[in-house]
């Protein structure tokens, strides 16, 4: 069970786009994740009229390191961190470090 999911609010904690939130949109393999609107880069991409791909300068996301991200607890309105525990099913669930409340996914 990974801490950081698809889906997940989460805060920047460093680099150049430290204090902006966003939500993960996915991860790529175990240690980076992609977080809308942050970490965008231009990318200068060729035509292709077989795909239908016009070409030119696009701007998309590129992927950040996970350790450069922080869940974010709206309650405390902070960065947060992920914890473990079993709920009454037995069921292994993700839970924010500090308030001890359940994160939703």
């Amino acid at each position: 069970m990974q801490k950081i999911k698809k889906g997940d609010d989460v805060i920047i904690i460093a680099g150049k786009d430290k204090g902006k939130r966003g939500a993960v949109l996915r991860t790529d393999g175990n240690e980076r994740v992609v977080v809308q609107g942050i970490n965008t880069v231009k990318k200068h991409q060729k035509p292709n009229p077989s795909v239908g791909n016009v070409g030119g300068i696009i701007e998309r996301e590129m992927s950040i390191h996970i350790s450069n991200v922080a869940i974010y607890n709206f309650i405390s309105k902070k960065s947060d961190r992920v914890g473990y525990k079993y709920d009454n099913d037995n069921n292994k669930v993700r839970i924010f470090k500090s308030t001890g409340d359940l994160i939703k996914s």
